[in-house]
């Protein structure tokens, strides 16, 4: 309605409110793609970290168990510490936005550990293989969530918190 329809100046140029589904108010700058990538990638490291890397011991020790022969109890606590992350990262694949902070510290944590386990490898022969086997599967890790993780303005979502 205009002025001259008889509505005072005050409602005139008072805001209308305007009301829109949630689906209308997300602001996804990243993609829906790149989010929905972002959650298989959460998924399958996951899935990777809870079952998968032991798996890889068993099937190549030398590219991923750092202590061979008999009991290792380096082995389990490596084997705790990551499948309790790749839980988290499960539950993280549901929404990843409200979980960036654990996505960005498995990325750096993957980077730090991949690093120090290169030179470790370099400085002992007898563990070269690790520079084919866990050394670049963290790098390669560290890289696909770094890669599909929004960062900035990308990460706004819905007046719900859901993306």
């Amino acid at each position: 309605m205009s002025i001259s329809q008889g509505k005072p100046i005050s409602e005139a140029f008072a805001p209308e409110l305007q009301f829109y589904p949630p689906v209308l108010r997300t602001t996804n700058v990243a993609g829906s793609d790149r989010i929905k990538q972002l959650r298989i990638a959460l998924r399958l490291i996951g899935v990777t970290f809870i079952v998968g890397i032991y798996a890889l011991v068993v099937v190549w020790p030398a590219g991923w168990a750092w202590h061979t022969g008999g009991h290792s109890n380096y082995l389990q606590m490596i084997l705790g510490v990551y499948a309790t992350l790749g839980v988290f990262l499960l539950r993280a694949s549901r929404n990843p936005l409200d979980h960036l902070s654990l996505i960005w510290f498995t990325v750096w944590s993957s980077v730090v550990h991949a690093g120090i386990m290169a030179v470790q490898s370099l400085v002992n022969p007898e563990h070269m293989g690790h520079l084919f086997g866990d050394v670049p599967a963290l790098l390669i890790v560290a890289a696909v969530l770094a890669v599909l993780t929004p960062r900035g303005k990308a990460t706004t979502t819905t007046a719900g918190g859901k993306s």
